[in-house]
This record gives C-alpha cells, sequence and structure tokens, in this order.
C-alpha cells in the first residue's frame, strides 16, 4: 500500500474517533460545555493540556526551527517548556481556587469590572484567532503533501472536523478527543526519532544518541564547510538581546494563555489542578526532550541526501518531488553544472521551509511507509487537538464573558449554549481563512501569539494573585497599554497588506524582533498598571480580602 493510501487509511480512522467521542460526550449545559463539569481526572487533564499546548508549533514547526536555527532554536525550547514551569506552579492553582470557568471571567470579577472583562475578552480573541492560524497552516501542509489535494481543501476538511466535536462536546469533547490525540502525536513523534536515531547513531534513544554521539558536531563541521554557520555556535541567525527578549516572551506568554488556563478549571480541586500540571509537564517533556534529537538528525540527513547530488537524480526521489509539489521544498541548479549545492545566501540551490522538516524526515531517512503515514496522522492530531482548544476559549469569550456576564446576565442555558456553538462556528470559519491565508510560518505565527498573551494578560493575572492594591483602572489600561503597542509592533515588523506594502515597514524594535516584542508590551503593562492603580482609588476591602482567601491554602482542599 502507497504511503499516501496508508495516510488517508490512517486519518479516517483517527477522524472517525474523534467524530464518535463528539457524538458520545454532547452536552446539555454550560458547565459541561465550558468546563466538563469539573469532573475530569487530573491524568486524563494532563494528557489534554499536552495536547492542548503541543500545537502544531511543536510537533510540525518547532525541531525545524531548532534545525535551521542551530544553537539559538532552542528559545523554543526554554520559553516554552519554562513558561509552562511558571504557569503550573504560579498561576494555575491559584487560579482553580478561584474557580471560574475563563481567564476574563477571573479578570472581571477580580476588577470588579465589566468593563475590564470585555478588555480581557477582547485580549482573548486576538491571541487566539493568531494562535489558530498556525494551526490550521499546519492542517494544509499536512493534507496538501500526504492526501494529495489542495491546500484549501485541506484546511475546510481540518474545519469540518475539528468544529464537529467542538461544537457538540463542548470541553467535554474536546478533552476526551484530546486525550486520544495527545497518545497519538506522542506515539507519531517518538516512532520515527527512534528509529532514525537507531539508523544514524546506533542508539535506538534520540535524547541519548545526541548527547553521546558526535552526530551535532559532524553537523557543525558540515556546515561551516558549505559555508553555513556553525550549528554549535551561538548567536549566529539571532542576537543576544532577541535570544533573551522571545525566550522570555514566549516563558510568559505560555503563562498567559488562555485555552491553556481554562484547562485547570476542568478538575474537581486544587489538588487535582496540581496534579495535572504535573502529569502534563511529564506528557510534554517526551515530546520536547525528543525535538532537539530529530533537528539535529533531520538537518544532517538532509545535507547528505541533497549537496552535491545531481539534480535528476534529487528530483526522482519519491520525497523531494511530492514536497516539491507543495512548494515548499524547492531544487533549482541555478549555475547550471547539474548538481545542486546546499548552503546559505544567492548561491543555495536547495530551498526547504522548516515547517516539513519533522513530515520530511521518516520519507528522507527511507523508514516504513506506516510510519510516514504516523506522522501525518500525528501532525494532524497535534494542530486539531490545539485548534479546538483556541475555538473554545474563542466561544466562550464571546457568550459567557461578554453575551452572558455584560450583556444578557438573564440568559438561560440554552440561550448560552446556541450562542456559544454559534461562536465556534464562526471562529472556525475565520481560523479557515487564516490557514488559507497565513501571516507566516507556524512556529512564527504561534510565537506572536504568545507575545501577545505576554503583553495583554499574563500581567493582569499575575497582578491580580498578587497584589490586592491593584485596581480595574490599573488592569484596565495595562492590558490595553501592552495589546496595542505589540499588535500594532508585529504589524509593522511583518508584511501586512493593510499597509499597502510587501516589506515590512521597520526591521526590528532597538534590535528585537516581531517574536520577542511582547516583552516590551508586558513591561508597558506592568508599568501603566502599576501607576494608574496607584494614582487611582483601592480595590474595595471585600476584593483584597478575596486575594488574600486566593493565596492561603485551605485544609479541606483535596
Amino acid at each position: 500500500m502507497s504511503v499516501e493510501a496508508l495516510t488517508l487509511t490512517l486519518v479516517v480512522i483517527t477522524f472517525l474517533i474523534y467524530i464518535y467521542i463528539g457524538w458520545r460526550s454532547k452536552v446539555k449545559d454550560t458547565s459541561n460545555f465550558f468546563v466538563a463539569g469539573n469532573e475530569i481526572p487530573a491524568v486524563a487533564n494532563g494528557a489534554a493540556i499536552a495536547a492542548d499546548w503541543m500545537s502544531a508549533a511543536s510537533f510540525i514547526s518547532m525541531a525545524g526551527l531548532i534545525s535551521f536555527l542551530g544553537y539559538d532554536g532552542t528559545i523554543y525550547l526554554m520559553g516554552w517548556t519554562g513558561g509552562y514551569v511558571l504557569l503550573a506552579l504560579l498561576l494555575a492553582p491559584y487560579l482553580r481556587k478561584f474557580g471560574r470557568y475563563t481567564v476574563p471571567d477571573f479578570i472581571g470579577d477580580r476588577y470588579y469590572s465589566n468593563a475590564a472583562r470585555a478588555v480581557a475578552a477582547v485580549a482573548t480573541i486576538f491571541i487566539s484567532l493568531t494562535y489558530v492560524a498556525g494551526q490550521m497552516r499546519g492542517v494544509g501542509i499536512v493534507f496538501s503533501r500526504y492526501l494529495q489535494v489542495d491546500i484549501v481543501i485541506g484546511v475546510l476538511i481540518g474545519m469540518a472536523i475539528v468544529a464537529f466535536f467542538a461544537v457538540l462536546g463542548g470541553m467535554k469533547g474536546i478533552t476526551w478527543t484530546q486525550v486520544i490525540q495527545y497518545s497519538i502525536l506522542i506515539v507519531a513523534f517518538i516512532i520515527p526519532a527512534a528509529a532514525i536515531s537507531l539508523k544514524l547513531t546506533g542508539n535506538p534513544i534520540p535524547q541519548l544518541s545526541l548527547t553521546f554521539s558526535d552526530i551535532a558536531q559532524k553537523l557543525s563541521i558540515l556546515q561551516v564547510e558549505l559555508g553555513m554557520t556553525e550549528y554549535l555556535a551561538p548567536f549566529t541567525d539571532l542576537s543576544a538581546i532577541n535570544v533573551f527578549c522571545v525566550t522570555l516572551a514566549l516563558m510568559i506568554g505560555t503563562a498567559g494563555l488562555p485555552h491553556v488556563i481554562i484547562r485547570f478549571y476542568t478538575v474537581k480541586s486544587v489538588r487535582a489542578a496540581r496534579w495535572s500540571a504535573g502529569w502534563a509537564l511529564l506528557f510534554i517533556a517526551l515530546l520536547y526532550t525528543t525535538a532537539p534529537a530529530i533537528g539535529v538528525f533531520a538537518k544532517y540527513n538532509l545535507i547528505t541526501s541533497l549537496n552535491d547530488t545531481p539534480i535528476e537524480q534529487a528530483e526522482s526521489y519519491n520525497w523531494a518531488s511530492k514536497w516539491e509539489e507543495t512548494g515548499l521544498l524547492q531544487l533549482d541548479d541555478a549555475n547550471g553544472d547539474g548538481v545542486l549545492t546546499f548552503t546559505n545566501g544567492a548561491d543555495n540551490e536547495v530551498v526547504i521551509d522548516p515547517d516539513i522538516i519533522v513530515l520530511s524526515t521518516p520519507e528522507v531517512a527511507n523508514l516504513a511507509p506506516i510510519v510516514i503515514a504516523l506522522v501525518a496522522a500525528g501532525g494532524l492530531a497535534a494542530a486539531l487537538s490545539t485548534a479546538s482548544g483556541l475555538l473554545l476559549a474563542m466561544s466562550s469569550a464571546v457568550s459567557h464573558d461578554l453575551y452572558y456576564r455584560i450583556f444578557r446576565p438573564d440568559a438561560d442555558e440554552k440561550q448560552r449554549l446556541k450562542v456559544g456553538r454559534l461562536m465556534i462556528f464562526l471562529a472556525v470559519m475565520i481560523a479557515g481563512y487564516f490557514g488559507i491565508n497565513p501571516p507566516g510560518f507556524v512556529g512564527e505565527v504561534v510565537a506572536f501569539a504568545f507575545g501577545l498573551a505576554a503583553a495583554s494578560l499574563f500581567p493582569a493575572i499575575l497582578l491580580g494573585i498578587f497584589d490586592k492594591r491593584m485596581n480595574r483602572e490599573g488592569a484596565i489600561w495595562g492590558i490595553t497599554t501592552g495589546l496595542a503597542f505589540t499588535v500594532v509592533m508585529i504589524a509593522l515588523m511583518r508584511s501586512v497588506p493593510v499597509f499597502g506594502t510587501e516589506a515590512p515597514i521597520i526591521e526590528s524594535f532597538f534590535g528585537i524582533n516581531a517574536q520577542g516584542i511582547g516583552v516590551i508590551g508586558a513591561l508597558i503593562n506592568f508599568i501603566v498598571s502599576f501607576i494608574v492603580s496607584r494614582r487611582t482609588p483601592a480595590p474595595p476591602e471585600e476584593i483584597q480580602q478575596m486575594v488574600e482567601d486566593i493565596r492561603v491554602p485551605r485544609v479541606s482542599e483535596k
């Protein structure tokens, strides 16, 4: 059976499983729709958190970024994993103890203001829309290569599937679907990594083979010989200030992601929230300690497979011809010598999109077709699991935080569910548009979302828990200025049609690129919040007491 046929079979099987779970998990009340009735076991919630958090950027794009950036690519490992630890230890237990549905719910009640709730809801929508664009691009990439369909058709298929189980089951359906999706994506990531590790180093454990073999050193030497930057050298593609800012933006952005934070509301208690965080960290570590090895193995394999290879021979490789059809791999004998040259700059005759590294690695390594198909199914699982969580975050921001808590507090369960499901449908439509017209490659777009979360929600959440003097005026002005600054700066540093230009208007902000600008936005947020809150009336006494109660453990918490 061909790779395409195997992939289609696996994808159909996994999609049928997702649809079945969505059907079995259909809900009729808002508690189950938004927070799964607070009944999800800690270990299952940990797997769901891992699937929700490890998006197409983690599965498809991160190893590719590490592969091409080398040492500098570790910003994604440090930022995303460090941010999860920050979220799990510093924020999640307190937010679960507060006991609401969403992040705007917490901000609205903590800052005793519907205006603050509305601002947080708008921030949630901005973050989620940016994030979901990367997921839909990931879906399109997988479908366009392995199912040989147009990227538009691939995105539409993904939209239909995720809308089905999200609309029917809400958080309950999404959670149990994500448990299955995590299982698929982690198996799909580890099996090819182990196979190529064994093939290149004789050791089937990728983490150990990367640590105790000389494969990384060989890659570094090979790149230098080809005129490329040394793989293991720091600050070759990114400056030190950029490395610091992007890492910090990803870290504090992780701690402000609304679709991840909401997962801690789905368990029964604060203790269960902590256990969920522990299980999720273990599940996440399985992928994140494997990704650097795949990055090295894949880059080494690609260079040795294509460099100094006759172009006719390279184009005869089945995997190369298939990826060329997607436009994500370009082989061009520019100097006419009949041989491909893999290097940097204008002389480079092999152009590879970082997003194909993980997906193409099993084919480049000549692994079994079933492994190739499994990786495709894993990439889809990673993209769809995060997309579903993001869609619910956007839906709850509009239907619960805006519609119910502000405009229609008298709305009954049926009306609230109807609006929630309608918002998921509308969000799917918008997500599909961005999947077809993405603003960048997967990892880059996701990094923008983390920057927006860092600049808007993270300071308000942190100060809301640990600064009882923080008031509504400070929160509103802080979120607004931090978000506005970051959105404008990302737009100025990217190619945005609304400005009527195909090139960025500015290259950087004092040496900080678009992926790291969220740190400056967060700093502005903190400064504005602090100054405004100290120059306006203190929160009511009952709010200050509530903040104290959130931080004090209770003996009865189990």
